[in-house]
């Protein structure tokens, strides 16, 4: 009964025009998470919602800065300005090897070996990018982990044994490939059985263990303490333009092309911001657009509203159909923003399976919409209370 009188000044283009844009807001809002959770594989392999990500950085060697014998190295000054700087979480050296290495490798049942001189480096674990058990080393049983660049071993199948008649091998007949290093220095020649454990995307170079390079230099190299020549970053924002100009400045050079794809990663991101945003308030005019309608409707209300609590109804009681009428209508825009955002996830996801991407769970976006909408009638409800309540102390 209490419907039926109160419903006859319900303006029904008021409250299409606030679910529509309401709606509209929502899909966006959800489409963008999704789109960006279902994206994010394409720019980065790791799981992380927000990538992290390291930039391998040298001095940049001019030919005039060469011949007047400028210094390639970072001083301890050097990188603790870079620590300092916002968007780095730490900074790892590399350490070189000081002594002479030849290399043995074994290829097949053919008796044929590659000698090579080598070298060696490394890092602190913790920028390693290949996970090992074994990635220790210990002098009483000698035998040296080695991490190699995957670069290199296409470099050998498509290059160099393409041309030697050479057998082409994989990542994993490579360990078990037999491969011995022969180390002179300090009037030593020693020889030491090696393994490959596994191959990096991250690092250009051949790595081995801190451990085993503090131990090698001190017992073949001179044991002078030098300064690194490359650094290795952990960046916590990919592609901040401050990045680039802090490079630019210090006239240091970034390995690869690591600044190009930390730029679409965070161009990616700010996108999706900016449209998330969008979104935000479309959904937060749509809120106004229906206090106001809610407003109206409550003044025109107003004289029967009042009659009504005179007669003995309580303020829950006649603001209940007001505040159905807003659950039913959020409702209804959470489930079909939900709908047209699989739909559109459905149009897209066939052009990001061409990448390799297998898309992320729908249920954070989901989540996002929901808070959205339990936000939105919370404030809904708490303006209908109110106002109904200001009424009854008329």
């Amino acid at each position: 009964m209490l419907w039926r009188l109160l419903r006859t000044h319900i303006s029904a283009s008021q409250l299409i025009g606030f679910s529509l844009a309401n709606l509209v807001g929502l899909t966006i809002v959800i489409l963008a998470v999704q789109f960006y959770r279902d994206v994010q594989p394409v720019f980065d392999d790791e799981e992380s919602f927000i990538r992290k990500d390291y930039l391998v950085i040298t001095r940049n060697v001019t030919s005039a800065g060469a011949m007047m014998g400028g210094t390639s190295e970072f001083s301890d000054q050097d990188i603790a300005d870079i620590e300092s700087q916002p968007w780095c979480r730490q900074v790892g050296r590399f350490t070189s090897s000081e002594f002479s290495i030849n290399a043995t490798i074994g290829l097949g049942d053919s008796g044929r070996a590659m000698r090579s001189q080598f070298f060696f480096e490394s890092i602190p674990t913790d920028f390693i990018d290949v996970a090992d058990a074994e990635w220790t080393f210990d002098p009483a049983r000698p035998e040296v982990p080695v991490i190699v660049s995957r670069d290199y071993l296409s470099l050998y199948n498509f290059g160099f044994a393409a041309t030697q008649g050479l057998p082409r091998i994989s990542e994993g007949q490579m360990g078990m490939i037999p491969l011995s290093f022969t180390f002179s220095g300090n009037g030593l020649n020693e020889a030491m059985p090696g393994r490959i454990v596994g191959f990096s995307n991250r690092l250009n170079t051949v790595i081995v263990p801190d451990e085993f390079m503090h131990w090698a230099n001190k017992r073949y190299g001179d044991g002078d303490v030098t300064h690194p020549l490359r650094l290795i970053i952990e960046v916590n924002s990919p592609g901040d333009v401050a990045i680039e100009d802090y490079m630019a400045q210090h006239h240091y050079d970034v390995a690869g092309d690591k600044m190009n794809s930390s730029k679409a990663n965070y161009f990616l991101t700010v996108i999706v911001s900016i449209v998330i945003a969008v979104g935000v308030v479309i959904s937060l005019l749509s809120f106004f657009v229906l206090m106001l309608s809610i407003y109206l409707l409550l003044q025109k209300n107003t004289r029967r509203l009042q009659d009504l609590l005179l007669l003995g109804y309580s303020p829950a009681q006649v603001s209940k159909p007001y505040m159905l009428l807003v659950l039913c209508i959020n409702a209804a825009v959470l489930v079909l923003a939900v709908v047209l955002m699989l739909l559109a996830r459905l149009w897209y996801m066939p052009m990001l399976h061409a990448f390799g991407v297998a898309g992320a769970s729908v249920l954070p976006a989901i989540a996002v919409g929901l808070v959205i909408m339990a936000l939105i009638t919370a404030g809904n409800l708490m303006a209908i209370r109110r106002k109904v309540a200001a009424l009854w102390l008329q």
